[in-house]
């Protein structure tokens, strides 16, 4: 189970939870509560990249999403006229907040921008079906980045409890030796 939990969430390691404190210290090569505690924030540490990376992705798609709508909306609406003898007349964006009007005769044909400078040709009807997929795969996309954020944040919290686990161990550990030696006086 283990195994499918680790390839459903982009390879993000499961947290260990620290049961039994004192077997947990004898299996360590140091046992210092120092020296656990440094493997368990540099664990945290890991977990907190992945999580600012995750969010980033999630941000992108978020922002993506939409864009493929409206792009989705604008040749379907050009796929409903092309058979018609009518232009469309529509407001483009230019830049920040500069608009031109355009009149657009009846096409076949789109031009869809793809990125790092590409644009490609596409029939109506291609476009649609290309712009319906990539808008299918960004939500998926979205679900799963919500899901291994989700993940993520369990294994932050469990990494947080055990951290806390070794540090009061070490605290009641040194609390009891101090006792010995007062006791011993």
């Amino acid at each position: 189970m283990a195994t499918e939990t680790k390839k459903a969430h982009l390879g993000i390691p499961e947290a260990e939870f620290v049961e039994d404190v004192d077997k947990f210290m004898a299996e360590e090569p140091d046992s210092s509560a120092q020296g656990a505690l440094k493997k368990l924030e540099e664990r945290y540490q890991k977990y907190k990249m992945m999580e600012m990376s995750l969010n980033h992705k999630k941000e992108k798609l978020k922002n993506q999403i939409p864009e493929i709508k409206t792009t989705l909306d604008i040749v379907k609406h050009l796929n409903d006229i092309k058979d018609k003898d009518e232009s469309m007349e529509t407001h483009f964006l230019l830049s920040g907040s500069l608009r031109a009007k355009a009149t657009i005769p009846p096409t076949k044909d789109v031009c869809l921008w793809l990125g790092a400078n590409v644009m490609l040709n596409y029939s109506v009807e291609d476009a649609y079906d290309l712009l319906n997929n990539n808008l299918k795969t960004a939500v998926k996309n979205l679900d799963s980045v919500n899901d291994d954020l989700d993940y993520l944040r369990d294994q932050c919290t469990t990494t947080e409890v055990s951290m806390a686990r070794v540090y009061n161990w070490d605290v009641m550990k040194r609390k009891s030796l101090n006792q010995g030696t007062v006791t011993a006086k």
